[in-house]
């Protein structure tokens, strides 16, 4: 069995198309006029008749003065997906009214008369239908009809025609299910047809030509129910549901209800980007008098955890006994509290230096400076575990270090004044978080 050859011919002779025109039958007379390599005349069944979208704009009469140039833009836009600032201006890319992800919903000054802007057809695959319906009550051949648009590609330079609106030719081959040349089953191919006929045509028509069409011939690929919506991902199955406009936006918004308490980790590794990230983040948090006052420890071995742990289990047992009077059992439930800090993949100790930047004479501003610091050693715990939130972690705030501070500072070798403002145990979360409850009053008041 041999492969049909594809030909591609550009269709000469169209001149400028104005509002009103009878686009069918102008492109009509051109393709009956159209000469093959093999000599032929005109059309034949099965062949793709691939039209540029400028050209049917023009004949529907989607013109509008530059002048309302926003006006139109909002009236074609679903949403905003990207932004960017140019030397021109500033450039959108649009999903517009029919799923179709483009800059500036596709309105163009190109081939525009002075002064005009062009939009998109109002419907492509009805138009597309309008000119095969003529078109193959004319000629008595079945045919297939893209409409065409000039797209840019995420992650690719360059342009390239993608169809916009089809008719009678299928829009996707879909191979799932079919065997590939080594037997194995094809489980996601689909192959976008129409866009791979609409670029091939764009290699014979011209931009500034007066060649807006062409026809391909060779394509074996009628359907009656296609249409370009086929073409377009429905958003629960994209990967990039979010323009990068949206996903700023909603990751800044989402940062902090992001954080949530996580006690129960996977045993999956934690990568060690991901605790320099967070320690990174953590020190951007805002510092009394352009100091540095955090430190983080991270007992990266388990005999230097399970040393820091026992000594701080220790101490918390001589005082729940001496101090509180507990029983054994007491002291024991209570000890095994601590057991999240032994079975998360990492922990990370945390530090502020309580070395005044300034020193007071009087208590009241002594105290007031110490606690400038111990703020900001909150805020550096705060940025660090929105980090590793950020990042799909989990974290737990573990405040035990801050009752036993010599105890720590000795199993860390730490001298003072490093003061202990708690741990953070990180890892994977086992179960997804739960919903935040309902939110409490607002504490704010209003004066």
């Amino acid at each position: 069995m041999t492969s049909t050859p594809v030909i591609v011919v550009g269709v000469d002779g169209i001149g400028e198309i104005t509002p009103g025109d009878d686009l069918a039958g102008l492109l009509g007379i051109a393709l009956a006029n159209l000469t093959w390599p093999d000599g032929s005349i005109g059309v034949q069944t099965d062949d793709v008749v691939v039209v540029t979208s400028k050209i049917v704009s023009k004949a529907e009469g989607r013109i509008k003065p530059v002048s309302e140039r926003s006006a139109a833009l909002d009236a074609e836009t679903a949403e905003i997906l990207a932004e960017k600032i140019t030397d021109r201006g500033v450039t959108q890319i649009i999903r517009n009214r029919h799923g179709v992800v483009l800059a500036a919903a596709g309105i163009d000054e190109s081939n525009a008369p002075s002064g005009q802007l062009l939009l998109l057809p109002v419907d492509p695959d009805a138009s597309a239908a309008r000119l095969r319906e003529v078109w193959e009550a004319r000629f008595g051949v079945r045919l297939g009809v893209i409409i065409t648009d000039t797209l840019g590609r995420a992650w690719r330079e360059g342009l390239t025609d993608s169809a916009i609106g089809v008719s009678g030719v299928a829009a996707i081959s879909d191979l799932r299910g079919t065997p590939d040349t080594h037997g194995n089953t094809l489980e996601v191919t689909m192959i976008a047809i129409a866009d791979e006929i609409a670029a091939a045509a764009d290699l014979v028509k011209g931009k500034a030509t007066h060649t807006p069409i062409a026809v391909v011939r060779g394509i074996q690929q009628a359907s009656e129910n296609s249409s370009a919506t086929d073409l377009v991902r429905d958003k629960s199955g994209d990967l990039f549901t979010l323009g990068t406009a949206e996903a700023i936006q909603l990751g800044r918004q989402g940062a902090v209800s992001h954080r949530r308490t996580v006690r129960h980790f996977t045993d999956d590794p934690v990568p060690a980007q991901v605790i320099e990230q967070a320690v990174r983040a953590a020190t951007m948090a805002p510092a009394p008098h352009h100091t540095t006052p955090w430190q983080f420890i991270w007992p990266q071995s388990r005999a230097s955890r399970t040393k820091l742990l026992d000594a701080m289990a220790e101490q918390w047992k001589r005082d729940l006994i001496d101090l509180d009077s507990l029983s054994e059992s007491a002291v024991q439930q209570r000890i095994s509290r601590g057991n999240l800090l032994r079975e998360a993949p990492e922990i990370v100790c945390a530090f502020v230096d309580l070395l005044p930047a300034h020193v007071y004479p009087d208590e009241r501003r002594a105290n007031a400076e110490r606690d400038l610091f111990l703020a900001s050693g909150a805020a550096g715990i705060q940025n660090f575990m929105i980090d590793v939130a950020a990042r799909g972690l989990g974290s737990a705030w573990v405040s035990s270090s801050m009752f036993c501070a010599d105890t720590v500072r000795e199993a860390l070798e730490l001298t003072e004044p490093w003061l202990p403002v708690g741990i953070i145990a990180v890892g994977y979360p086992k179960e997804p978080s739960l919903p935040r409850e309902q939110e409490a009053p607002l504490p704010l008041q209003r004066r």
